[in-house]
């Protein structure tokens, strides 16, 4: 009877172990699938620079030819278009943050309007990293002049001077505002598009009104939403006093950050700085301060692409895609900042 029970008996543990393994194994699987699907993705990655339009890479020259000349505060470097050699260009002038004064912290964007087809001059305007700024627009003015009189001497690109724009950062900004204001009276061209990024304006030194902006010259002034070194007071002291720039002429833009992907796209006061080769340079440039200036002065010299710059319109708004596909966080576009 021992010997016909033993058959019986083993069947029943393999049964058993079958039945555990039955329950048991739907559970692992699922944990495996769990598992499996915890496994972190790699976050989005922020926009490239688009291939064409405003902010875009359809270069019409491949190289730049920079210069410098003068000296201490009054010195200043031209950068102009070459590959092909144009006879004849607009001028742009770019003045740079506060001790700024090499124009390595800004190549990208300075590269990226000569490749356009412009003359860029920036002027040093201060002696140092920390002293010097006192008569800061003064002495951009002086080597704005020196500058356009020796881009007239047969041996560089030829200004066009009904095509003449200023733009600036952070103090630059702010001499950005009162060379458009003084550029008449100083003999410099009328400058058909300003704009200020993330101006300062000093109030020991600078004016506190822009009502001497020319109606005729398109604004738009530019701050940061976390900008935490000179916030916006000066961005809106210097958008409500240009009254007489008419509100279909200027636009008070606000960057937003954007954290959704990886690296973050933050509009912080050092978002306008853009060292070639280096994470400075970012859609932060591309659909912002480039794109925006780049409509700007197309709109202002040629008539073309005024609903990139003005107006509050979705093309002005746009800050591209990160690589999933998301939008990134709009630009706030107002007349009542």
């Amino acid at each position: 009877m021992r010997n016909k029970s033993k058959p019986i008996h083993m069947t029943c543990v393999v049964m058993i172990v079958l039945f555990v393994v039955v329950l048991i194994e739907p559970c692992n699987l699922g944990i495996k699938q769990h598992d499996h699907q915890s496994i972190p993705q790699e976050p989005p990655t922020p926009p490239q620079q688009p291939p064409i339009g405003p902010g875009g890479s359809n270069y019409t020259h491949s190289s730049v030819r920079k210069s410098f000349h003068g000296y201490g505060a009054r010195g200043f470097w031209i950068f102009e278009p070459t590959d092909p050699t144009p006879a004849l260009a607009p001028l742009i002038v770019f003045n740079h943050g506060w001790s700024a004064i090499f124009p390595i912290y800004y190549k990208g964007w300075i590269e990226h309007l000569v490749k356009r087809g412009n003359i860029v001059v920036y002027p040093r305007y201060q002696l140092g990293f920390i002293i010097g700024t006192r008569f800061a627009t003064q002495n951009a003015i002086h080597a704005v002049k020196k500058a356009i009189n020796l881009l007239q001497d047969g041996s560089h690109v030829t200004p066009d001077l009904d095509k003449f724009a200023i733009v600036g950062h952070s103090l630059g900004g702010g001499i950005t505002a009162e060379m458009a204001v003084f550029a008449i009276e100083e003999g410099l061209p009328c400058p058909r598009a300003v704009m200020p990024v993330q101006p300062f304006v000093r109030f020991d030194t600078m004016i506190k009104d822009f009502q001497g902006i020319p109606a005729t010259t398109l604004l738009l002034v530019i701050v940061g939403e976390d900008d935490t070194i000179v916030g916006n007071n000066s961005g809106k002291l210097i958008f409500s006093s240009s009254i007489e720039v008419p509100f279909e002429n200027k636009d008070f833009i606000i960057q937003r950050t954007d954290r959704y992907g990886d690296p973050s796209l933050v509009a912080d006061h050092i978002a306008p700085v853009c060292i070639p080769n280096s994470p400075s340079v970012d859609a932060m440039d591309y659909y912002s301060t480039w794109k925006l200036f780049d409509a700007l002065t197309d709109y202002a010299f040629y008539g073309i692409n005024q609903e990139y710059c003005l107006g509050d319109t979705p093309e002005q708004r746009f800050m591209g895609y990160w690589s999933d596909g998301t939008a990134v966080k709009e630009l706030t576009v107002t007349d009542t900042p």
